[in-house]
């Protein structure tokens, strides 16, 4: 049995010089693989293989990032309400430093700027209401005159449709009315107001806790991290904070600005509802560049249909006018260079966010771009933006 266990053994040995030999004849240590196993591995050394290994990462993260879209829109509800939530907590957050500095109490504090934000959105909502009410009987009128005006001139034309036409079309539209088709449609209105009532409850409940634990919240929340990542997480939710606050603070104040010049105009022209019109213009002015067109055609349309053409293109004239100002001057010095996009940016994140969730991810889109880039610009350091956005001299 011994005899048997030590030939074993020395061939084993035997086996092990002869395979150093060959590798030291052969010019290859013993750990360096063979030709075969090189020419696999070379295959994904040369230009295709590392072109290969590159798309495969893309598709990698192209999938995880449609994963987290889908969960996150399936989790609309949730999100969108915590979203808002944080970017009002941001945008007040100066207000709760304040006070806390002079020793107001966390709970008291947050009651007051809730108390604030529920005043100044029913203050808001109010106004539209009244102006609208008042001034609806004399614009309901006109709208219907302007719109025989425009049958009228629509019968002249050599193409236009013939009054049988125009009578099958109103018939259409009321058997659309009066359909099960509507009425279903009617019945999704009414879920999508129990939809908004929901996210309205939660969002006021995480903001009242953003407002009220915030900084404990995000100390909770940086538990996992230490060293190098603890302290690039705090300079991206310092700087998430500070964006979004100057996001919506300085949009506020153009958006203000961009209302009043407007309403000024339009009081001027005497075109009807100049208040709420002036009031939309500061809600849309929160979507970029579409939202100020958005607001200068709606009063155009209405000042085309109470004055006359000569008023509407008046009033094209003061949108036109105001929006210089704003873009020209305002901006830049409320908002500063650093939350300054380019227009391209802005486009595409509207277009992505109203693809994804309709208006309201138009509203959101361009703040969660303007954070992200942010986030870039301190990823590496405090005034050092991350390397493949760094200049190129910068680099080296």
């Amino acid at each position: 049995m011994f005899g048997r266990r030590n030939s074993r053994e020395m061939e084993y040995r035997i086996a092990i010089l002869e395979r150093h030999t060959g590798a030291a004849k052969s010019g290859r240590s013993a750990g360096t693989p063979p030709p075969a196993a090189l020419g696999r591995r070379g295959l994904w050394a040369d230009g295709f293989g590392k072109m290969a290994t590159r798309s495969l990462q893309i598709i990698i993260v192209l999938a995880l990032t449609a994963v987290v879209i889908l969960g996150l829109r399936s989790l609309s509800t949730v999100v969108i309400p915590i979203l808002l939530a944080l970017i009002l907590a941001s945008t007040f957050s100066p207000v709760m430093r304040w006070l806390r500095d002079r020793n107001v109490p966390s709970v008291l504090a947050t009651v007051m700027v809730l108390l604030a934000v529920v005043l100044i959105l029913t203050g808001v909502g109010w106004l539209i209401v009244w102006a609208v009410r008042d001034e609806w009987d004399e614009l309901a009128t006109q709208a219907q005159d302007g719109f025989t005006q425009v049958l009228d001139w629509v019968q002249t034309l050599p193409f236009a449709p013939s009054a049988d036409q125009i009578s099958e079309w109103q018939d259409t539209v009321v058997d659309f009315v009066t359909s099960s088709q509507f009425g279903s449609g009617a019945l999704a209105g009414v879920g999508a107001v129990t939809g908004f009532v929901t996210g309205l409850v939660l969002m006021v409940v995480v903001l009242f806790f953003f407002l009220k634990d915030g900084p404990q919240i995000w100390r909770f929340l940086l538990r996992p991290f230490t060293g190098n990542g603890l302290a690039r997480a705090e300079r991206a939710g310092d700087k998430t904070v500070a964006t979004l606050g100057s996001y919506v603070r300085g949009t506020a104040a153009v958006a203000a600005v961009d209302a009043i010049g407007i309403w000024i105009g339009l009081m001027i022209l005497q075109v009807p509802l100049a208040l709420p019109l002036s009031v939309l213009v500061f809600m849309l002015a929160f979507i970029p560049i579409v939202g100020a067109t958005l607001a200068g055609i709606l009063a155009a349309l209405v000042a085309l249909v109470a004055n006359g053409p000569v008023s509407a293109i008046l009033v094209v004239g003061v949108v036109v006018l105001v929006n210089q100002l704003e873009g020209n001057f305002l901006q830049p010095v409320l908002m500063g260079r650093a939350l300054k996009l380019h227009s391209l940016v802005i486009l595409l994140a509207l277009t992505i966010g109203t693809v994804l969730s309709g208006v309201l991810g138009a509203v959101l889109a361009v703040p969660i771009a303007a954070v992200a880039w942010g986030i870039i610009q301190v990823w590496d350091g405090p005034n050092l933006p991350a390397k493949w956005f760094r200049p190129r001299e910068a680099r080296e």
